[in-house]
């Protein structure tokens, strides 16, 4: 069984009812656990109420004789150490103590100088939970996200070998090697994808499905600053019969412009300039990391070719690839067209995206 759902920036007036959605159904996976949970999560900080209803929630399971064990991206002292780019990948703001006071064994597993960034969570090696939502009041009420749960032991089997490389090994750079084997569960095919040791293959496979669409293509992700799929993008954009769109977060997209700028990345700059010109691409002005105090980025990350979907916690990025990120393969016509409708809806929320230079000024800011 899949079961996709999706998060909307909702505005702080009608946050709170989303985000005990997000509770509730995060309580009654927790609550069907009879002999474990794992969970690597690169962000975890929930204030009350659904703090409270998520602490309680492992509290009950640690009652029945749930082991449950949680690895954690550690934050260093210094977060220009880690790829915390900023707007990109803005520091976790998990907090140990509050962890030490729950039921449960945690690990810190070092994001210096790539981010343990998954936000996933095993239930007694039967079923998953995943996608692009870190555990925080902002991303559950202030972000596009797009999250799954899956139901299959097979599938279930390959995140836990992922994590206990996590957990054994405490490194990211020794993680992500489980293969992406296909799994069949019910009328879809599955594949899971892990980083960094399938990071390169990763974007390979995604650049290979978007080069071999004949009809639709959408992309949802913070970012486009992988290589192998910024050239397909690049090359297929004016293609006779695709039907191809997306949405960025444009704050994090101008600090690409910005970052490549002084980098030797600077060869990416006219490629991710024909993407966002040539392809209707939609920007969410969100606020800046460091600017405010709101994280409202659009957050999802989630792409569609033809009947393929990509969704999980793997940003369209070259850092991605060096990071430990999960992405769900699924072949599957209807959580394709699921993916594809939200996507549209996002996109027509926000203005086109555009390139810094060749945008004129904002309102409110000066000539």
């Amino acid at each position: 069984m899949i079961e996709t759902f999706t998060l909307r920036d909702v505005g702080p007036k009608d946050g709170l009812e989303q985000a005990e959605m997000v509770a509730g159904r995060i309580t009654d996976f927790i609550g069907k656990a009879e002999q474990s949970l794992v969970l690597a999560l690169y962000d975890i900080r929930l204030p009350d109420p659904v703090g409270e209803t998520v602490a309680q929630a492992f509290r009950d399971a640690a009652a029945r004789g749930v082991k449950v064990r949680l690895a954690y991206n550690d934050v260093p002292e210094d977060p220009d150490a880690g790829n915390f780019l900023p707007a990109v990948n803005p520091p976790p703001e998990t907090n140990p103590e509050i962890l030490a006071r729950l039921p449960i064994e945690t690990k810190p597993i070092k994001g210096i100088p790539d981010l343990m960034h998954h936000k996933y969570m095993v239930r007694d090696e039967k079923a998953v939970w995943t996608g692009s939502s870190n555990w925080s009041v902002y991303s559950w009420t202030r972000q596009e996200n797009v999250l799954g749960i899956i139901d299959h032991g097979e599938v279930a089997r390959e995140y836990l070998t992922d994590f206990e490389e996590l957990w054994q090994k405490h490194k990211v750079e020794r993680s992500g090697f489980g293969d992406p084997n296909p799994i069949r569960v019910g009328e879809a095919t599955v594949r899971v994808w892990f980083t960094p040791g399938h990071g390169k293959a990763l974007a390979q496979r995604i650049s290979s499905k978007l080069g071999s669409a004949r009809r639709r293509i959408r992309i949802a992700s913070p970012v486009l600053t992988s290589g192998p799929i910024l050239s397909t993008l690049a090359e297929i954009a004016n293609r006779p019969g695709l039907d191809i769109a997306g949405v960025l977060d444009e704050p994090q997209t101008d600090r690409v412009y910005e970052q490549w700028a002084t980098t030797g990345s600077k060869w990416k700059i006219p490629l991710l300039t024909q993407v966002v010109e040539t392809i209707p691409f939609s920007g969410k002005r969100s606020v800046p990391y460091g600017t405010g105090t709101v994280r409202d980025f659009m957050h999802a990350k989630v792409t569609v070719a033809d009947d393929t979907v990509f969704f999980g916690s793997f940003n369209l990025s070259r850092s991605g690839e060096a990071n430990a990120e999960n992405m769900v393969e699924i072949e599957d016509l209807g959580i394709a067209g699921k993916m594809a409708k939200f996507i549209d809806e996002t996109r027509a929320l926000y203005p086109r995206s555009t390139v810094p230079d060749r945008r004129g000024p904002r309102k409110g800011e000066r000539t």
